[in-house]
């Protein structure tokens, strides 16, 4: 099942929402334009080697993707959610917050392969953050939802079960994947785990408002 669209109002405009996509989505286009191998020293030189560890990889790992589905999936997630979060704590406090759950997730991951030779790159651990917060502030909003089981069709389904759902999914595959994501690569399982966890301890310790009380040019 894929998540298409939220129904869920919001009531301010997500700027910090659509620069972080635009910047995730310039950074991959000059990705591109690189030969294979520039393009890969790019990766192990931006990207989260837990081997070789600096601090800076723990934020310019969550701009750089491995490829245009990689790409395409975080930025539609990050599009459903992000737009509620960001206008319920304010543009300065959910640029922190995003920041902060994807330094998180790559930590978690980075926890559980220490010795990884393998750059871990991608959005996803601070979408997931985004997600949990979701979870948190809008259990009941309506998700529109593609499924498909031998026919293709839609429905709306409550946002706790798609959330529970996808974070249940992961759990189970990061524990199925203990021992081998350090050599082999693949899905940072760990990273969705801890992202997702750190934007439920935040979204609760944070100020939060109700979104209509909220407009867009006092969300500094």
């Amino acid at each position: 099942m894929i998540p298409l669209r939220d129904i869920n109002r919001s009531y301010s405009t997500p700027l910090v929402t659509m620069v972080i996509i635009a910047i995730n989505v310039a950074v991959f286009l000059y990705q591109v334009t690189l030969d294979p191998f520039s393009s890969n020293h790019f990766l192990m030189e931006y990207g989260l080697i837990p081997a070789r560890f600096h601090f800076s990889a723990l934020v310019t790992s969550m701009f750089l993707h491995g490829g245009w589905l990689h790409l395409i999936g975080n930025m539609w997630f990050l599009w459903i959610y992000g737009d509620n979060i960001e206008d319920v704590l304010g543009r300065g406090p959910y640029l922190f917050f995003y920041l902060a759950c994807g330094i998180l997730a790559m930590a978690s991951q980075m926890a559980v392969t220490p010795s990884s030779r393998i750059p871990n790159v991608g959005a996803s651990g601070a979408i997931a953050g985004v997600m949990g917060a979701y979870l948190v502030k809008f259990p009941h909003a309506r998700i529109v939802t593609l499924f498909w089981f031998g026919l293709i069709f839609t429905l709306e389904v409550p946002a706790v079960l798609i959330l529970v759902y996808w974070f249940m999914l992961q759990l189970f595959n990061g524990v199925g994947s203990i021992g081998e994501a350090h050599v082999r690569g693949g899905v940072a399982f760990f990273a969705h785990i801890g992202g997702f966890i750190a934007g439920i301890v935040l979204i609760l310790i944070m100020r939060t408002q109700q979104p209509h009380l909220r407009r867009a040019d006092l969300n500094w």
